[in-house]
């Protein structure tokens, strides 16, 4: 018996599934739209899975499902996996550039879909729905050292890359609109010609801030002000110890604890600046707009560094 959590198993159902939503002769557009955001949750499942299948298992208070996930108990117990948006959020962290915020938009549309009378997928149109969810599903694809024809076979492979291509023209398009909107919201403002509505909606650096835990100032791609860089995620941490200065009473190295500092990698998630309004709220803007996706930042050393040993002199 296959097991609930196994990642072979779930790409192999994310592919039969895809294969259902790619069927263009038989379903209908929200048919397989359904399809394949289904097959979207089975991949995220599939990539966290691979690394561990702790990732996708709904914690209990008996605590079963990590259990059955750790491969400590077997049986007929029933497992049960985290929600959508869990699996997006880890996703999102885990595998760059998957975008959580897009991922979201189809994971509710499929849920507006089934489960209430809303329009679900059919409020964005085919040539614009499937190249933002490309988009996703390739990173995912790459998560699993996997590529796009073993997802939906070499007859198949051309109609994703075309919707991949039109995904980074979008992207570009999109990036280059918010510079030039930014550019030229700057001009108004500097010859107060903007409309009372706009001027009134005008945000300070603070209000335009995704108050993020980490931050940098970096120049602006639109105005060449000073902008904010924020992002949450830590993906390195280096420390730094100062050169001994000698041996203490207590015979251990004085100077390897005092003055140490610790520099964080950030991942990049959010830029705004105040000067001219631009915001760019993801990954791929910010890396598109040619800023950095990552900086640097200090860290409390209380966070990172191991407590001094204990020598045993009380």
């Amino acid at each position: 018996m296959t097991s609930p959590f196994d990642h072979e198993a779930l790409w192999i159902k994310a592919k039969l599934f895809l294969n259902r939503a790619m069927d263009d002769g038989a379903r209908s557009f929200d048919e397989q739209a359904l399809w394949a955001a289904l097959a979207l949750e089975l991949l995220a499942k599939a990539a966290l899975s691979r690394v561990s299948p702790l990732l996708i298992a709904e914690p209990n208070e008996e605590g079963t499902n990590l259990l059955i996930a750790s491969g400590l108990i077997q049986g007929d117990a029933r497992f049960t996996s985290v929600r959508a948006k869990t699996l997006m959020a880890r996703c999102h962290k885990a595998f760059k550039p998957f975008d959580q915020a897009e991922a979201m938009k189809i994971i509710n549309g499929r849920n507006e879909y089934l489960h209430s009378s809303g329009a679900g997928f059919l409020a964005i149109p085919p040539h614009a729905w499937w190249p933002r969810y490309w988009a996703q599903a390739t990173t995912l694809v790459t998560a699993l050292d996997r590529d796009i024809e073993e997802l939906v076979g070499a007859d198949r492979e051309h109609t994703v890359t075309k919707h991949l291509e039109q995904n980074a023209k979008n992207l570009e398009q999109r990036t280059e609109a918010l510079i030039e909107r930014a550019k030229q919201r700057r001009q108004q403002w500097l010859d107060e010609t903007l409309s009372a509505k706009v001027a009134a909606e005008w945000k300070t650096g603070q209000a335009l801030s995704a108050q993020m835990v980490h931050s940098e100032a970096v120049a602006c791609p639109a105005c060449g002000s000073t902008g904010l860089l924020e992002g949450d995620e830590v993906v390195e941490v280096e420390t730094h110890y100062p050169e001994a200065t000698g041996y203490g009473p207590d015979e251990y190295e004085v100077g390897a604890w005092d003055d140490a500092s610790v520099t964080l990698t950030i991942s990049a998630d959010y830029f705004s600046c105040p000067s001219c309004q631009l915001v760019l709220n993801s990954y791929d803007l910010i890396n598109q707009a040619g800023l950095d996706i990552q900086f640097e930042a200090e860290g409390d050393v209380d966070d990172y560094l191991p407590d001094e040993p204990d020598y045993g002199n009380d």
